[in-house]
């Protein structure tokens, strides 16, 4: 494979996509996650639903929109990192941004991208 050819795949899954997403925007819309990851509003709804039963997001009603807060303390569900005793804090500290501007215009500094 030559340096200017782009994988048809990625290192991440739809799942740690999402939760970059809501890391970096925690008041970002479902719709903006779909176009941002390359699946269906549908699919993103699925994954926020599986994220939000394994502890990994909380959500919170802001008027009509969602505003999420990272649970930084829950293990990772991987049998690599879970071998290793890491948690998802500790991936998000990696892999997200680290603007914390959200889409209400707000910037959240007492809420760290990887809260409890």
């Amino acid at each position: 494979m030559s340096q200017d050819a782009i994988p048809s795949w990625t290192f991440l899954t739809n799942h740690a996509q999402v939760l970059v997403c809501i890391t970096n925007d925690p008041g970002i819309r479902l719709r903006d996650i779909a176009e941002r990851v390359g699946i269906t509003e549908r699919a993103v709804h699925r994954i926020v639903v599986d994220l939000g039963d394994a502890g990994y997001i909380t959500r919170q009603r802001n008027g009509r929109r969602n505003l999420y807060t990272i649970n930084s303390a829950v293990p990772i569900h991987d049998p690599v990192a879970r071998d290793r005793d890491q948690n998802v804090g500790q991936l998000l500290q990696i892999l997200a941004t680290h603007k914390r501007t959200g889409s209400s215009g707000t910037r959240s500094s007492d809420q760290s991208p990887v809260a409890s």
